[in-house]
């Protein structure tokens, strides 16, 4: 027979972990809310003051710090409207929440990556992990499809306007060959 004061030890340290899970998958959701609504002020409560983003962004981003952050976040908005991360799948393990994510926005108020503004939606997917410790977000990286995306676009815009000059020069060259009658 097991002494009464032995049975479940392990239950209340499993059921622990799940709660911390469930609370760190929640926290991670309240930082995807605040970059919804570029709401600096949530963002600010939630990460924690030596947050660093491991994340490269050769295009705009501020610095790897809480301030870069938000900065990146606000210039996010300043170039789509209506953007949005959707979370697709979330698990949580110790104090890691991986969360699969779809980012959408309207490209329709700034330049990105050196592409006009398109009035187009645009579709990005990745993979984000956070690390929190105390209730903060730590440090975040990031994996997603937003470079080669961009890459496209540039590329289709770049085509775009090579056929509008050559159009022009078909044009121009047809004034000059034509006889004036």
């Amino acid at each position: 027979m097991v002494p009464a004061h032995t049975k479940n030890v392990g239950v209340g340290k499993e059921d622990a972990a799940v709660s911390s899970a469930e609370e760190n998958k929640a926290l991670a959701r309240r930082l995807f809310e605040a970059g919804n609504k570029a709401d600096l002020k949530t963002l600010d409560e939630l990460l924690a003051p030596d947050f660093v983003d491991h994340n490269l962004h050769p295009f705009g981003h501020q610095g790897p710090g809480r301030e870069g952050y938000m900065q990146q976040v606000a210039e996010d908005h300043a170039i789509f409207s209506d953007l949005r991360y959707l979370i697709e799948d979330q698990v949580a393990s110790e104090d890691k929440v991986v969360s699969r994510v779809t980012v959408r926005g309207i490209h329709d108020r700034g330049e990105y990556m050196g592409i006009a503004p398109t009035g187009r939606e645009a579709v990005f997917t990745g993979i984000v992990i956070h690390r929190i410790v105390g209730a903060k977000i730590v440090e975040e990286w990031s994996e997603g499809s937003t470079l080669g995306e961009a890459m496209g676009q540039r590329l289709e815009q770049e085509m775009r306007e090579r056929e509008r000059v050559e159009q022009e020069l078909l044009v121009a060259r047809r004034r000059v060959t034509t006889p004036t009658p």
